[in-house]
């Protein structure tokens, strides 16, 4: 009874932290403007600039127009991107002392992170509809109808929401909004442009491929792509599936250790 009881008061305070950061969101209608502006921007940018230039070669990855390989690797982009936004988070809370706040009161203790996390991943996932919005007005067209979306959609989630930990875990550690963002980017910018999100890896140099073809991006990518169009997964879907329960498995248990000891 006390454990299940222990687990009620955990989803509550959770639903509770979620709540507060969504209804944070709603009261900063410029963050919600330029998350949803910057993702646009990326794809319009990458379609009408790398579209041009390998659409001249005739050698469309998959065939078909570049904004069809385009987008589910820019979902992937944006989520990582996003990510960033619960580290951002959470050393802008403790910075502020609202953190100290939180551990003083009755309240589970992974219920601060948990929430942020959650919520985040609910900002994705408007950011997702709005991409997939202007990349159909671009021309990319899914290949299976609300299947394909729903495929797609909850890889992108599930990608998100894992490196949210990670995120979590280092917003948590550098403690203050600017150095979370630089400390994060050192992570996201490698992943984000050594993978299949915008060409294949096969362009690249041996040594690189070896990185790019292994990592979670690169399966992120090429699971959406599967989803959306139709192209071959190669068993990308089950190692995105082992690398995002590997992250969570190491990164949950690190961020709310950190936010119990950090001072």
């Amino acid at each position: 009874m006390n454990l299940l009881t222990g687990t009620g008061h955990q989803i509550s305070d959770t639903l509770v932290m979620t709540r507060r950061n969504l209804i944070r969101y709603t009261r900063l209608p410029r963050l919600i403007f330029f998350s949803s502006i910057q993702p646009i921007m990326f794809l319009t940018l990458f379609n009408f600039v790398f579209g041009g230039a390998i659409g001249a070669t005739g050698k469309v990855p998959g065939g078909g127009p570049y904004i069809n390989y385009l987008l589910p690797g820019i979902l992937a982009q944006v989520v990582l991107f996003g990510a960033v936004q619960t580290g951002i988070g959470l050393a802008d809370d403790m910075g502020k002392g609202i953190i100290d706040r939180f551990r003083s009161l009755p309240m589970g203790r992974g219920a601060v992170m948990s929430g942020r996390t959650l919520a985040d991943t609910v900002r994705n996932f408007m950011v997702i509809i709005i991409l997939v919005v202007v990349g159909t007005l671009y021309g990319f067209r899914f290949s299976n109808g609300i299947y394909s979306f729903l495929g797609m959609t909850a890889c992108m989630l599930l990608f998100g929401f894992a490196f949210c930990w990670v995120m979590a875990f280092i917003g948590m550690s550098v403690g203050d909004p600017e150095t979370a963002q630089l400390a994060s980017f050192l992570i996201i910018f490698p992943l984000t442009f050594a993978s299949a999100a915008f060409l294949p890896t096969a362009t690249m140099p041996g040594w690189l491929q070896v990185f790019a073809n292994h990592q979670p991006v690169t399966y992120a990518a090429v699971s959406a792509r599967h989803f959306a169009i139709g192209t071959p997964a190669n068993g990308a879907v089950w190692h995105l599936l082992l690398w995002c329960i590997g992250l969570l498995a190491i990164f949950v248990p690190l961020s709310i250790w950190r936010y119990r000891s950090r001072t």
